[in-house]
């Protein structure tokens, strides 16, 4: 692809709202305010979702809590400024990560079948979890047994909270400004947010019926009305049903149809099903069509290597009673780990070549130019504007919060030489890039990189023996490009990024002290899992079965992730991948293509979502965009930002429902 063509194809995305003129401060008490709404009502919201179908409340969260803080302002007629909206927005976003759903499944682990049967649970550390029956049974946090663990967590969420915040800027800053990657997920919440500014200023002045900002409400209160009817089928009625019945009710389930049994005799080691969730048709939609081609075709390939490799033994794994589970975990011990490796290591030379370049160009035309350009002058003028920060202070925070993990992982394995390199390796090599690689892919197609078993491989390659304290110290390993699209958002919605960090100084700590309360109050309802959870019941006993194969490594026993990676594999996915851009850029292909192959290679955890996604992708392009022409590219961000919003307020008041329903004390008389 010739550099007009791709600069073009960025820009079409980029271009689809112009960043303000003007910055606001958004921090305000209004998001004091909103911040203990989000640890009141969305954080146990959040921690119920995940129990019952894996996933929390996600952006869901962030509609609710913008739609009914504009509700109350204007009954107590008040306008809300965009970036007040805009932080609300991005404090309902945090609550993303929840910091003690792990503890609950701790609690769990240290029972289970598995870990018992395995021996793990005579090696796990006291500031893992406790492991006596007679704690465990009081199902009490705040049992004294229970402090280190909480500590722990409490460490983990405050540090990680502090790199993420920061070195994501960095990202940012590399992929947006300096890349000029267009972020075609940031106008879904970004017009959202002007949508409902619009709709207050409607409001108040109701002489202008035709007003500039009508179509935003309408396409946006659309997108709502088919949130809330989804959601009444697949999240609310399992919800609901699971208050008064012993078995919730699920007339979709949740989270896919599983084919792959049925499928394994004539597509062997292919896991087949399909997602029934309405909402990945709307993010197919929104996300650019040659991304969704490239996942789409990713899958196709998938479907058809995958039988052709199981016959030549390369998926030796795999067993026909296999489930999606099982199979998706077989072929990427055999195969895909690896190779999934090699293709990460491709993008991020490819992106880093790509850096180098633009750097260059500009150092040289400033070098070349007494006087800045007029577009480099407005360039420096934007980032004061929005109140950036210096480089220098995002490389010393990275260092001091990687180097404070990697200093208390070390001492809680006794510093074992190969487990402190490994411990180096993740925080200063491996965790740079897959970040920097996540930026690049969420700039181009809305979508971020997971590259599974990293930590492992890193700790088995070790030599680390004896217990199993490895797998449980604070690792310095995180993905932070993920949450980029998070400061592109801000810059179009006009919000200054020191909105965000005060936001976050404030909104951390009182999350914390909501999700461990809670955590414990949940917990104390009835054991977890349990059939009132169905994901818990169903994924965790396989969860842990799955990790104490890993554990086991380090207690001088055979484990299977000793052969899973593969030089060889590694080798095959660097070639495919770097081939793979190399005749895109050879043909004038869409790049995009080749981020959607990657996206789709790595979705291994839940392919049964790509082909909704791809029918979406389809009926945007094909139907809609032809009969609204480039209108259409407007309209579709701000119906997936509605049909979240209206699913997110149907599921908040089932889970309001749940909570009030087992909170009841039943009398037996």
């Amino acid at each position: 692809m010739s550099k007009d063509k791709y600069a073009k194809e960025l820009e079409q995305y980029r271009s689809l709202m112009e960043v303000p003129s003007t910055f606001e401060d958004g921090f305000t008490w209004t998001a004091v305010v909103g911040a203990l709404f989000i640890a009141l009502l969305m954080v146990p919201g959040g921690i119920y979702m995940q129990l019952l179908a894996g996933t929390g409340l996600g952006p869901a969260a962030q509609w609710v809590t913008i739609v009914l803080f504009i509700e109350v302002a204007r009954r107590a007629q008040k306008h809300l400024r965009k970036a007040e909206i805009y932080v609300l927005f991005y404090m309902a976003g945090a609550i993303m990560a929840q910091p003690f759903a792990g503890v609950l499944y701790r609690q769990f682990f240290a029972q289970s079948q598995a870990a018992t049967g395995m021996g793990i649970v005579e090696h796990l550390p006291f500031w893992f979890a406790p492991t006596d029956p007679d704690v465990l049974a009081q199902r009490n946090l705040f049992h004294p047994a229970w402090y280190p663990a909480i500590a722990l967590v409490f460490f983990q969420t405050l540090m990680g909270r502090l790199n993420t915040t920061i070195l994501t800027y960095g990202l940012f800053r590399l992929a947006s400004d300096i890349e000029k990657m267009p972020f075609p997920m940031a106008p879904v919440g970004a017009q959202g947010i002007n949508a409902l500014v619009e709709q207050q200023t409607e409001e108040s002045a109701r002489g202008d019926e035709e007003g500039a900002g009508n179509w935003r409400w309408r396409v946006f209160s659309i997108g709502g009305v088919l949130g809330m009817s989804f959601g009444v089928l697949y999240t609310a009625l399992p919800i609901i049903s699971g208050a008064i019945l012993d078995q919730p009710i699920q007339i979709l389930p949740i989270p896919f149809v599983d084919w792959t049994q049925k499928t394994s005799s004539f597509l062997p080691a292919v896991a087949t099903g399909l997602s029934l969730n309405l909402g990945q048709l709307v993010v197919g939609m929104v996300l650019p069509f040659f991304a969704m081609l490239g996942g789409f075709l990713a899958y196709v390939f998938m479907i058809i290597a995958n039988p052709i490799m199981y016959n030549f033994g390369l998926l030796p794994s795999w067993h026909s009673s296999d489930d999606t589970i099982l199979t998706l975990f077989h072929n990427y011990l055999d195969f895909y780990f690896s190779f999934g490796l090699g293709i990460s290591f491709a993008i991020a030379v490819v992106g880093i070549s790509k850096s180098v370049t633009s750097l260059r160009r500009h150092a040289a035309l400033r070098k070349k130019q007494q006087d800045l350009p007029e577009e480099m002058q407005a360039e420096r003028d934007l980032i004061s504007e929005r109140g950036d920060i210096k480089a220098r202070w995002i490389l010393s925070t990275y260092i001091f919060t990687s180097l404070t993990y990697v200093l208390i992982s070390g001492w809680l394995i006794d510093w074992h030489p190969g487990a402190t390199i490994a411990l180096f390796i993740l925080a200063f090599l491996y965790t740079p890039i897959i970040s920097y690689v996540t930026a690049r892919l969420e700039g181009m197609a809305g979508q971020s990189v997971t590259i599974p078993f990293i930590r492992e491989t890193a700790f088995i390659l070790s030599g680390y023996q004896g217990d199993v304290k490895i797998w449980f110290v604070p690792t310095p390993l995180a993905n932070f490009g993920r949450r980029t699209v998070f400061y592109r958002q801000a810059e179009l919605t006009g919000t200054k990024f020191w909105s965000l960090w005060k936001a976050e100084f404030i909104l951390v700590p009182i999350v914390l002290v909501s999700a461990l309360l809670f955590s414990n109050f949940i917990w104390t309802l009835a054991p977890i899992p349990g059939p009132q959870y169905p994901y818990a019941e169903m994924m965790w006993e396989l969860n842990a079965a799955t990790r104490c194969i890993i554990y086991t490594s380090t207690l001088g026993r055979h484990s299977a992730f000793s052969y899973a990676f593969s030089w060889k594999y590694l080798s095959v996915g660097f070639g495919v991948g770097f081939a793979m851009f190399l005749i895109l850029g050879l043909f004038s292909l869409p790049i995009m293509i080749g981020y959607g192959i990657v996206r789709g290679l790595h979705s291994w955890m839940m392919p049964h979502i790509i082909p909704l996604q791809f029918i979406g992708a389809c009926i945007g392009r094909f139907y809609f965009e032809r009969k609204m022409g480039l209108n259409w590219r407007k309209y579709i961000p701000v119906v997936g930002a509605g049909f979240t919003c209206g699913m997110g307020l149907v599921t908040v008041l089932a889970v309001g429902i749940n909570f009030l329903a087992k909170a009841v004390i039943k009398i037996p008389f």
